[in-house]
């Protein structure tokens, strides 16, 4: 029985050619089915269909396998593959028969295939190197068969495993699929729904974070390093960064790449990578750009892990370049290798067990607890400098130049899991993967605040260089989704240091409710002013002591706010009656402050930073410095001007309230047909391959499939038509027009309602067309009648599909809200009941929908819900280019959908797919 199923799994059956092989019919390769995966121990594969070109590969990736491994995939001893063994499996037709290989340095690590058993089912194996297990390739294959099965039309993957092969029944059972297996004749045989599940999106999730943390670590904390490109020239970028490595005392091995050289600054040089003796993690590359590509093959046939490509001369230079990054991103990723840059200031880890200054930077921050990242090199420089002015540390700091691979996404996976990190400052001037980035800082934001600087999200803010696609969703879609996600958004980098400083050193707020306390009627009321606008409530002062108080004076105020129980957290201020600050009263206000679980921030004119930094100028530094890293962490943030403190803390407290709130559920309103809806867009689709705009009954289809009623509405072309339409309708009507124009326009221009009976509809037609042709826009576009919709609030609902974000929902109130103020709240689903909420109250007018001058309010409920559908569909169908509910009345019975605008296009390849991939 063994050999027969060995048989039956090794040679299908049929088509056979004459020749007893079997046929294909014509295919295409589905070039959408490759990936870079990074792998469960922070390396890289490839994953891609095969082809018949991989003949030789297989056979010599199975030569490779120990009889074990293959016993365990094929249940017979087959050491050789027969021609027709390696024509079956590597002709395949993408759809009833489909395989995949991980490659690494071209060669076939892992195979993973599945045969169509009928038309929903198919039968999946895999088999992988026995030098690559235990590095998750099999669950990365799983992973995308399933994605390809959903897409092919399958929806069961079954498997027969021998019982003794328990990595690959793990793969199964540990993917989060609902697996039910059955033991018959000797062999396990399992079966499970190929769909997603909650589980098994947490799992690959899962996958994910901890592979690309892994990854991301091996970068930082390099057991070796070589410095390609070093020289002996002072002045030369490869000199420098070889003598900071060396300075910053680092902890591993450290080599020097040469053609001449024997050693540099006492350090041994090789003339080639190969000619090092032991491994290299880390290869800093600083040759000429046109040099680069071969240190890179050089780098992989040495087997180093990670690239740091600190020169220029790539995207950002034109065409050439642009060609010359796309060929350093295959090269290193077809070898496995991780790459930092092109153009990158470089990498700082200031563990003791590593320290690391692999940058230009001749001078770095001391060890800390806040990790950064920086986009370009100019502003990597910045961001170190005004790092070190304040006084504050660094656990870790990396520039990604053009961000080839290693960008913001990896490093905020890696610093969930760092011990050392508190607190992440990002300075970003583009984003690749925003749905990916809003997903992880979600994460990251829980438990380390994240501070963003942002110049750009779109092609036409970001740097040359920088791969992104353009978008089309406004700026406050981004400033949204950054909310959405926790993320504390500042204007520069100073305010991003402002906010830092204060999230290191100080407790996070328990409430909005601050003290002033101050030497300075002046310096108070700003501080109080700043306060109230930052929407901060000051319930303790101003308190303004004299200007020479003594600092006992000054103490015992302190003291004063922080023990009122009405106050969250302490303003102060101090402006010195000389030129000098006393260092007394900065010494009064630290030890206020540490006696205190509620934060405090500090104004002395003049002076910015923490702890050492702040004080550096009086006696008080060498004690503060003496008294160790606790003293230090608590630290009081010291200003130079009360705005830039109250700024700080009005965003540390809004942060701790974001943090602080439910988080609420994932929305899955019942009666969802997603089928339905894809047979609508399939059939349009077939009719428009390019797309185009729903018909009006192709929209109330559509939306019906999600349990949203189109209210019915007729056209007509004359005013008997008209009355026609309202005695089927019923009465009372409203009649409006089609122009484009005029339609969704306020007032009673395109519109006339609480039309009663036939004569009124005939007077209202005959009204609009004397009334629209005087205008010049009556065209031919005809008029519509519905039936009136009772008194409400008119609100609008879109869903767009962006090539950068994703899916993007915009919640507005119709009218000049929307039209003239811009007036419009926005999410990126998947939406939780939390974030339909804040949507529905992200609008300045959201007060309209609470009632107002007597109305009643509107069922919040009912517009929840719709709002929770259409995020739903917007998520789930990426054809739906953009979905416009307008006008949608909210009242205090529910809501109604009284017309709609559906364009259906070719769906999008999305950044953040269901598949493990990087972008």
């Amino acid at each position: 029985m063994l050999a027969r199923r060995a048989r039956r799994r090794y040679a299908a059956a049929g088509p056979w050619d004459d020749d007893g092989m079997p046929t294909e019919p014509g295919t295409t390769y589905p070039v959408g089915w490759e990936a870079d995966v990074v792998l469960r121990d922070g390396s890289v594969a490839h994953v891609r269909p095969i082809t018949p070109d991989d003949a030789e590969a297989l056979r010599e990736f199975h030569r490779r396998q120990s009889p074990e491994s293959i016993y365990l995939r094929f249940f017979a001893p087959l050491r050789e593959l027969s021609d027709r063994d390696v024509h079956r499996f590597t002709h395949v037709d993408h759809r009833d028969r489909v395989a995949l290989i991980a490659t690494v340095r071209d060669d076939i690590v892992g195979v993973g295939r599945f045969d169509r058993i009928d038309e929903h089912q198919a039968e999946v194996a895999f088999n992988i190197s026995d030098h690559f297990q235990g590095r998750g390739i099999g669950s990365v294959l799983l992973e995308h068969l399933a994605m390809i099965g959903q897409e092919v039309g399958v929806d069961r993957f079954t498997a027969e495993v021998l019982p003794q092969n328990r990595k690959m029944i793990n793969v199964f059972r540990e993917a989060g699929y609902d697996v039910t297996h059955r033991y018959e004749d000797g062999v396990i045989a399992l079966s499970f729904d190929i769909a997603p599940t909650e589980r098994s999106v947490l799992v690959r999730l899962a996958r994910e974070h901890r592979a690309e943390s892994m990854s991301v670590r091996q970068v930082l904390s390099p057991r070796s390093v070589a410095v390609v490109g070093a020289s002996r020239r002072p002045d030369a970028i490869g000199h420098r960064f070889l003598r900071n490595i060396l300075v910053s005392e680092y902890t591993g091995t450290l080599v020097a790449v040469h053609p001449e050289a024997d050693e540099i600054l006492g350090v041994t040089a090789y003339p080639t990578l190969e000619a090092v003796p032991h491994e290299v993690d880390l290869a800093v590359v600083v040759v000429p750009a046109e040099k680069v590509l071969d240190v890179v093959d050089d780098c992989a046939r040495k087997g180093v892990r990670a690239l740091l490509v600190a020169s220029a001369g790539f995207a950002e230079a034109g065409p050439e370049g642009v060609e010359r990054q796309e060929a350093l991103r295959r090269r290193a990723r077809a070898s496995g290798m991780r790459v930092v840059g092109p153009n990158s200031f470089g990498l700082i880890n200031t563990h003791p067990d590593v320290l690391l200054n692999a940058t230009l930077a001749n001078q770095v921050p001391r060890r800390g607890r806040l990790g950064l990242f920086a986009q370009s090199g100019a502003l990597g420089i910045a961001v170190l400098a005004s790092a070190s002015r304040r006084g504050l540390g660094v656990s870790t700091f990396a520039s990604a130049g053009n961000r080839v691979d290693v960008s913001g996404n990896d490093l905020m996976q890696y610093w969930i899991d760092d011990d050392d990190t508190d607190v992440v400052g990002l300075y970003l001037e583009s984003m690749g993967n925003p749905r990916k980035f809003s997903r992880i800082a979600r994460q990251l934001s829980r438990a380390k605040p994240v501070v963003v600087v942002s110049s750009g999200v779109s092609a036409y803010g970001a740097p040359p260089g920088h791969r992104t696609r353009p978008t089309q969703v406004p700026p406050e879609a981004f400033d949204a989704m950054l909310r959405q996600a926790g993320v504390i958004r500042t204007e520069n980098v100073h305010q991003l240091f402002d906010v830092a400083q204060l999230l290191l050193h100080q407790p996070l707020p328990a409430g909005r409710r601050v003290a002033v306390v101050g030497n300075s009627d002046a310096l108070g009321a700003l501080s109080a002013q700043a306060a109230l606008s930052w929407g901060l409530e000051v319930t303790h002062g101003p308190v303004s002591l004299p200007a020479e108080a003594a600092p006992e004076a000054y103490t015992a105020a302190l003291r004063a706010a922080f023990d009122d129980p009405a106050v969250d957290s302490v303003v102060t201020g101090f402006i010195p009656p000389l030129a000098t600050v006393d260092s007394t009263v900065v010494d009064a206000v630290h030890q206020a402050s540490a006696g205190s679980e509620k934060p405090c921030v500090a104004t002395f004119l003049g002076l910015r930073g923490v702890g050492t930094g702040a004080v550096s100028s009086y006696a008080a530094a060498a004690a503060a410095k003496a008294a160790g890293e606790d003293a230090v962490r608590r630290a009081v943030p010291v200003y130079g001007m009360p705005e830039d403190a109250v700024r700080a803390l009005a965003a540390a407290t809004n942060h701790a309230q974001w943090r602080g709130r439910d988080r609420g559920r994932l929305v899955h309103p019942p009666g969802l047909h997603d089928e339905d809806v894809e047979a609508v867009v399939e059939r349009v689709l077939a009719q428009a391959p390019d797309g185009r705009d729903l018909t009006r009954e192709e929209a109330t289809e559509l939306l019906a499939a999600y349990g949203v009623r189109l209210w019915p509405a007729r056209h007509a072309a004359t005013a008997d038509e008209a009355v026609a339409a309202a005695d089927a309708l019923g009465y009372p009507v409203v009649v409006k027009t089609l122009s484009p124009v005029l339609r969704h326009q306020t007032g009673t221009t395109g519109v006339r309602i609480d039309l009663d009976g036939p004569e009124a509809v005939r007077g209202a037609v005959e009204s609009l067309r004397l009334r629209l042709g005087t205008l010049g826009t009556l065209g031919t576009e005809g008029i519509v009648v519905q039936q009136m919709a009772l008194p409400g609030v008119i609100c609008v609902l879109t869903s767009q599909e962006d090539p950068l974000f994703g899916p993007v929902v915009s919640f507005s109130l119709a009218g000049p809200p929307t039209e003239l103020l811009g007036d419009i709240a926005h999410r990126i689903p998947p939406l939780t009941d939390v974030d339909v909420s804040d949507l529905l109250s992200g609008v300045r007018a959201a007060p309209l929908l609470e009632g107002h001058r007597g109305a009643a309010p509107v069922n919040r409920g009912a517009l929840a819900d719709l709002v929770a559908r259409l995020s739903c569909l917007a998520d789930r169908h990426p054809e739906l280019a953009r979905v416009h509910l307008n006008p949608v009345n909210a009242w205090s019975g529910g809501v109604d959908v009284l017309d709609a605008e559906i364009t259906v296009r070719p769906a999008a390849t999305r950044k953040d797919g269901e598949r493990r991939a990087m972008t």
